[in-house]
């Protein structure tokens, strides 16, 4: 999730429970080119023992190389290719949740990767398909595991419906059914600790992917970790502490990005932070336009300090909504399978899968 988790948010999100926290997503070709801005989104915190970049690309070329600068000189001990991405500028060119239907270039990619990755993992996700009538998820699943990558996740929707309706869990249970030598992740609609267990329970998958769902609250990953050992849920955090927990994450961004870029980013995770709860529209415009670190803590001073967490936040949408939408294909996509490559501008990078 480009502009979320970077390395401070996922600071924030390990201390609450054990996980693999991936990177947002940078593009290959840019890592390759040297683009400042995606170089700065490769950058690790001191703490992150383990450091799992995901990583978009159209072209296997460009894929190996930037796998390569990865493991060689970023040290990374983990490498997640990103077919999700159901924007139309990017699918509109081929890319994102569009590429696995020229199952051919899916191929070579994901080999080159896993050939330039030095033994490093190299896991995949993708959505069921284009739409109903063009699913790819079972080749893509069967193409990944030949490979060699080293595990698959699902987001079962598909580019079509975006993040409507409920994903199809049953999707993961075939996709796991049909991968038989690696793990299988499950991802869609995981917003409390529950959630996991029963996707995990319907579905036999190998474990969960979270997305949204993590969007102002780094405790999620502590509910996780708890129901899925069969421990008690922790208490969520009440608005005292969540006001807390927004002042240490406007401070990590600010040193890790600087003081202006990082309180930018900062201003768009109050509104999830404060989800569900009775807090004044102007308190909520105000923290998504504050100025600096001090106005963040004098704002959240003003919270409420002993109101609960509201129940019901558990399970609100955050993030990306909205409901199906036709996706934009180069002309003639549909026709074939099978394509030498795809156009420049289907290496876009945007955020989302």
């Amino acid at each position: 999730m480009a502009g979320v988790t970077n390395a401070p948010f996922r600071t924030l999100c390990r201390r609450y429970g054990a996980g693999l926290y991936v990177s947002e997503m940078i593009g290959a070709r840019a890592l390759v080119d040297g683009d400042p801005k995606t170089l700065a989104n490769a950058v690790f915190g001191e703490a992150e023992r383990v450091r799992s970049t995901q990583l978009y690309g159209t072209d296997p070329v460009y894929m190996g190389r930037a796998v390569r600068l990865l493991v060689e000189d970023h040290g990374v001990h983990h490498v997640d290719m990103n077919f999700g991405c159901p924007v139309p500028k990017v699918t509109r060119h081929g890319g994102g949740a569009a590429l696995p239907w020229k199952i051919g270039l899916f191929a070579r990619i994901v080999k080159t990767a896993v050939a330039n990755a030095g033994g490093v993992p190299v896991t995949v996700k993708f959505r069921m398909g284009i739409d109903d009538d063009h699913l790819t998820y079972l080749d893509a699943g069967r193409v990944a595991e030949d490979e060699g990558a080293a595990a698959v996740a699902l987001h079962a929707r598909t580019a079509k419906e975006r993040y409507s309706g409920h994903a199809h869990w049953d999707s993961i249970g075939i996709l796991k059914e049909t991968v038989r030598t690696i793990p299988v992740l499950g991802n869609g609609d995981i917003w409390t600790g529950e959630d996991a267990v029963r996707m995990m329970r319907e579905t036999d998958c190998d474990g969960v992917v979270v997305g949204r769902g993590c969007l102002g609250r780094p405790w999620l990953f502590g509910e996780l970790a708890a129901a899925l050992v069969g421990e008690d849920i922790p208490t969520p955090p009440n608005l005292r502490e969540i006001g807390q927990i927004m002042k240490e994450h406007a401070r990590l961004l600010v040193e890790h990005f600087g003081p202006r870029y990082g309180i930018n980013l900062f201003r768009r995770h109050p509104t999830w932070y404060l989800k569900g709860f009775p807090v004044g529209r102007e308190i909520r415009d105000r923290l998504s336009r504050v100025a600096d670190t001090h106005e963040v803590g004098y704002l959240t001073s003003l919270l409420d300090p002993d109101m609960p967490f509201p129940e019901e936040a558990n399970t609100m949408v955050r993030g990306h909504s909205g409901g199906e939408r036709q996706v934009k294909l180069p002309a003639g996509y549909l026709n074939s399978r099978e394509t030498e490559g795809l156009d420049r501008e289907a290496d876009l990078v945007v955020s989302g899968g």
